[in-house]
C-alpha cells in the first residue's frame, strides 16, 4: 500500500531549510529552556502604614497638608468638587473615597496654628488655579473656603500672595465662558473686602498694579469698552463693545454691585455703614466736609476749617497751650503773606496730583453713562410701582446704579474748573436724574422694614446728587455758558435758570425738612428717627439748600434757607444726648456757626440774621445740659462740644454775646459741682471725664477760664456777678485735691486781666512773670 501524502510531508520537513523573513528573528530551537522571569510589586504611597506621621500635623483621617493639596490637582472635576465641598456627611460616612480637604485644612489650622504662615504659599498656589475652574461646584466651594480663610489670616501674611490671586482672577475675567467671568467678579468682591488698596492699585494708570485690568474686566462684562488714553467723542455710539454676552439680572447685579464697591474704594470715598455705628467708629471720626471746599478762597484755608475739631486725643499731656484771641489778632501782617505764599504751593501740588484722576473719571463716566441709563430705565418702573413692592433683584440693581453715579459725579463735579467738560457732565447727571424725578420721594407700596430702609437709602442718594448740581451751578462768581460750552463770570448762578432743577431742589428741600422735623411720610403715624448714616449722608444736601442764595429771587431763597436752617437747629436741639446722632449734629451746627468769622469763606450762607438769632441762642444754651448728660460716656463728643463753646467765645460770635456768658456759667455749674439737699456738695461729671480723657478735662478748664475772663469786658449787674462767682466756686470745689488744681491756677493767671486781684493779693501779671 503506498504511503500517504501526510507522512511524505512530515519526512521531508526534517531536512527542509527554514526561510528567514525580513524583521523576524531566528527561530528558537524546540529544545531550548526559557530561563526568564517577571516580578510584580504593590506600591501604597498614600497609606499611613508606610509613612511615620508621629511628628507631622495630621487630621483625624491621618492626612497631612500635602495629602490634602494633592486632591486639589486631580484631573476629575468630581474629585475636585468633593475635595472642596464642606459637607459634614463626608466626614461621618466611611464609604467616602475622597476626604474633605477644606474641612481637613480647617481642622489642621485650628489644631496647629503655627503651620499657617508656612502653608500659605502652597495653599494659595493650589487654590489660585481653581479660580477659573470649568466646574461651577469647584468655584463655589473655593469661594466659600476663601471667605472663611482670608478673614483669619493676618493682612501682612496675605500681601505677598495678592498678585498671584489677582493674576488668576483677571485671567478668569476674560474667560470664554460668561459664568466663569461672573464668578471672577465674586472673587474680586471678596478681595475688595479684605485688601482693597491692592485690588484698586493702578486703576487709573497711576501705578503698577492690576487695577486697570480689573476695571477693563468689569467694563467687558457690561459690554462697555474704550481706550482710556484717547479722547471720547461726544457721540456715545463710538464706544465699542468687546463682548456680546447678555447677562441675567442676577449676574448683572453681581457685576454692578462689585463695580460700585471697586470705584468707591478707588476714589477713597468710604461710606459709613450701620456696622460702623455698632462698632462706635463714628464716635471717633470727623464729619465729611468736602462740600465746603469750593466755598473757600484757597485749599489751605479750607483745610484750616476742616481741622477745627481735630486734636491728638492722647492721655499724655506734654505741653499746655492756652488760646488768647488778643495775641492771635495782634500778629504782624507778614504772617498772612507767608500763609498766602504757602497756599499757592499747596494748591499747585494738589492740582497736579488730582488732574489725572478727575480726567480719568470723566472719561469713565461718559463710558458708563449708557449702562446707567439702561439700568434706570429697566429697574425704576418696577421698583417704584405703586401696586406691589419691588423684587429684591430690581431694588438692588437700581441701588448699585445710583451708588456708581454718586461715586463718579461727586468727584467730577467738585472740580469746578473743568469748563465745558464739567458742563457736559452736569447735563449727563441731569439726564440720569430725569428718569427718577417723577418717582421722588421714593416710597414702598407696602410697609416692610427692609424695603423701607432701602428706599430711604435711595432717597438720600437722590438728594445728594441733586445737591451736587445745585452746589456746582451756584459756585460764587462762576456760571456755565448759555449753551453749556464754557464758563463766564456772572452773579446769577446757572441753577436759577434751570426750572427743572429748581423743582427737583424744592422736592428735596421738602423731603429733608420733613425728615429733620420727624414728620416722616404722610401715611406713616410713627416715623423712624434719623440714623447717623442717613444724617451724615444728608449733609451735602442740607448745605446746598442753605447756600443756595443769590439772584433775583433772593427773598424767596432767604425763606428757603431760613426754613432749612430752622429745621436743622430744631433737630439738633431735639435729639437726645445719648443718641448716636447727637455728636454729628453738634459738629455740623458748630461748623455752620463758625463760618461767620472763618478766614477765606466766600459762600452765600450767612449764619447771622434776625430770624435765626433766637434759634442759635437756644442751641448754644442747651449745650451745657448735653455736656452734663454725656458725662464720660462719650469723651470725643464732649470734647467737640467744649471746643465749640470755646471757639465761639474766643471769636466773639454773635450767638454768644457778653450778656449770654453769665447764663452759660450758671448752666455749667452742675457739670463741676452738684449741690444735693441732704448730701451737700458732690462732684459733677467733670471728674470722671477728666479721669477718662485728660485732654477733654483740660479743655473744660480752658473754657471755664475763658468764661470767667469775660466778666470784666462790660458792666455787670449783681445777678451776673453772683453767677460768675458761683461758677468759679464750683470749678474750684471740683478741682480741690486733684492734680488739675495747679493747671487751673496757671490758666486763670494767664487769662485774668492785670487789674483784677487774685486770691492772696497778687495780680495776674505778677504771677505770669
Amino acid at each position: 500500500m503506498p504511503k500517504s501524502s501526510k507522512k511524505r510531508k512530515e519526512k521531508a520537513a526534517d531536512f527542509a531549510k527554514a526561510k528567514l523573513k525580513l524583521g523576524k528573528g531566528k527561530k528558537v530551537p524546540s529544545n531550548v529552556v526559557d530561563t526568564s522571569f517577571k516580578a510584580r510589586s504593590i506600591a501604597l504611597p498614600t497609606q499611613s502604614i508606610t509613612v511615620e506621621k508621629d511628628n507631622v500635623p495630621t487630621t483625624r483621617r491621618k492626612q497631612t497638608f500635602g495629602d490634602i493639596l494633592s486632591l486639589l490637582k486631580h484631573h476629575n472635576a468630581g474629585v475636585r468638587k468633593g475635595t472642596l465641598r464642606f459637607d459634614m456627611l463626608s466626614v461621618l460616612k466611611d464609604s467616602v473615597v475622597f476626604a474633605d480637604a477644606i474641612f481637613s485644612v480647617k481642622e489642621l489650622f485650628h489644631g496647629h496654628p503655627d503651620i499657617i504662615p508656612g502653608s500659605m504659599a502652597a495653599l494659595f498656589s493650589a487654590c489660585s488655579r481653581l479660580i477659573g475652574d470649568t466646574d461651577a461646584g469647584v468655584r463655589k466651594a473655593l469661594l466659600s473656603f476663601l471667605e472663611w480663610l482670608l478673614v483669619r489670616v493676618d493682612k501682612d501674611d496675605l500681601i505677598p500672595h495678592v498678585p498671584q490671586l489677582l493674576l488668576f482672577t483677571t485671567s478668569a475675567q476674560t474667560h470664554i465662558f460668561p459664568e466663569i467671568r461672573v464668578d471672577a467678579v465674586r472673587y474680586l468682591d471678596l478681595f475688595l473686602g479684605v485688601l482693597p488698596d491692592y485690588v484698586v492699585m493702578g486703576w487709573n494708570e497711576s501705578g503698577s498694579g492690576l487695577g486697570r485690568r480689573i476695571l477693563e474686566g468689569y467694563l467687558g462684562l457690561l459690554n462697555v469698552s474704550t481706550k482710556f488714553g484717547e479722547k471720547i467723542s461726544d457721540d456715545r455710539t463710538s464706544v465699542a463693545s468687546t463682548g456680546s454676552v447678555t447677562l441675567s439680572a442676577q449676574s448683572r447685579l453681581v457685576v454692578l454691585r462689585s463695580l460700585s464697591k471697586f470705584l468707591c474704594c478707588a476714589v477713597c470715598r468710604r461710606s459709613i455703614t450701620e456696622a460702623d455705628v455698632g462698632n462706635q467708629a463714628l464716635t471717633t471720626s470727623r464729619l465729611p466736609t468736602w462740600f465746603l471746599r469750593p466755598f473757600f478762597a484757597t485749599r489751605r484755608l479750607y483745610e484750616e476749617h476742616d481741622r477745627l475739631f481735630t486734636a491728638p486725643w492722647s492721655d499724655s499731656l506734654d505741653e499746655d497751650f492756652v488760646y488768647n484771641c488778643d495775641t492771635v489778632t495782634s500778629l504782624p501782617v507778614a504772617s498772612s503773606i507767608l500763609t498766602e505764599l504757602s497756599d499757592c504751593f499747596a494748591d499747585r501740588d494738589n492740582c497736579c496730583a488730582s488732574v489725572v484722576d478727575v480726567d480719568f473719571l470723566m472719561r469713565l463716566a461718559r463710558v458708563l453713562h449708557p449702562t446707567l441709563i439702561a439700568s434706570y430705565l429697566d429697574c425704576a418702573p418696577t421698583t417704584f410701582s405703586p401696586g406691589v413692592n419691588p423684587s429684591d433683584t430690581d431694588l438692588q440693581l437700581l441701588t448699585a446704579a445710583m451708588e456708581i453715579t454718586r461715586t463718579l459725579y461727586s468727584v467730577i463735579l467738585q472740580d469746578a474748573s473743568q469748563g465745558s467738560e464739567a458742563a457736559t457732565h452736569c447735563d449727563d447727571l441731569k439726564a440720569l436724574l430725569g428718569h427718577l424725578s417723577g418717582y421722588f420721594p421714593f416710597r414702598p407700596a407696602h410697609r416692610d422694614v427692609k424695603v423701607e430702609q432701602a428706599f430711604q437709602h435711595l432717597n438720600v442718594i437722590y438728594c445728594e446728587l441733586v445737591s451736587l448740581l445745585v452746589l456746582v451751578l451756584s459756585l460764587p462768581g462762576l456760571e456755565l455758558g448759555p449753551q453749556g460750552d464754557g464758563r463766564t463770570q456772572s452773579s446769577l448762578p446757572h441753577a436759577k435758570a434751570d426750572k427743572k432743577l429748581q423743582i427737583q431742589a424744592g422736592s428735596v428741600r421738602a423731603y429733608i425738612v420733613r425728615l429733620l422735623k420727624g414728620e416722616g411720610e404722610p401715611d406713616v403715624q410713627l416715623p423712624r428717627p434719623l440714623t447717623p448714616t442717613v444724617y451724615i449722608a444728608l449733609l451735602p444736601s442740607i448745605w446746598a439748600l442753605l447756600n443756595h442764595l443769590d439772584g433775583p429771587s433772593i427773598h424767596s431763597d432767604e425763606v428757603v434757607s431760613s426754613t432749612v436752617l430752622s429745621a436743622v437747629l430744631e433737630h439738633a436741639i431735639r435729639t437726645t444726648s445719648t443718641s448716636a446722632v447727637k455728636h454729628p449734629t453738634i459738629e455740623f451746627v458748630a461748623r455752620l456757626l463758625l463760618l461767620e468769622r472763618e478766614r477765606g469763606y466766600v459762600g452765600f450762607f450767612k449764619p447771622g440774621g434776625a430770624s435765626a438769632d433766637e434759634k442759635w441762642l437756644q442751641w448754644v444754651l442747651h449745650l451745657p445740659r448735653v455736656l452734663w448728660e454725656l458725662g464720660d460716656s462719650n469723651s470725643f463728643a464732649s470734647a467737640t462740644l467744649i471746643q465749640t463753646l470755646l471757639r465761639l467765645i474766643q471769636r466773639g460770635s454773635f450767638a454768644v454775646r457778653h450778656e449770654h456768658v453769665a447764663s452759660l456759667c450758671a448752666r455749667l455749674v452742675p457739670f463741676f459741682t452738684i449741690t444735693h439737699p441732704s448730701r451737700g456738695q458732690i462732684p459733677g461729671p467733670f471728674r470722671k471725664l477728666a479721669t477718662s480723657s485728660p485732654r477733654a478735662g483740660r479743655l473744660a478748664l480752658d473754657l471755664s477760664a475763658t468764661l470767667l475772663a469775660e466778666r470784666t469786658k462790660g458792666a455787670s449787674d449783681d445777678s451776673n456777678s453772683s453767677s460768675y462767682q458761683d461758677f468759679d466756686d464750683a470749678v474750684r470745689a471740683a478741682l480741690k485735691g486733684t492734680v488739675e488744681e495747679e493747671y487751673w491756677s496757671h490758666v486763670t493767671g494767664v487769662l485774668a486781666p492785670r487789674s483784677q486781684p487774685l486770691p492772696g493779693g497778687e495780680n495776674a501779671f505778677d504771677r505770669a512773670v
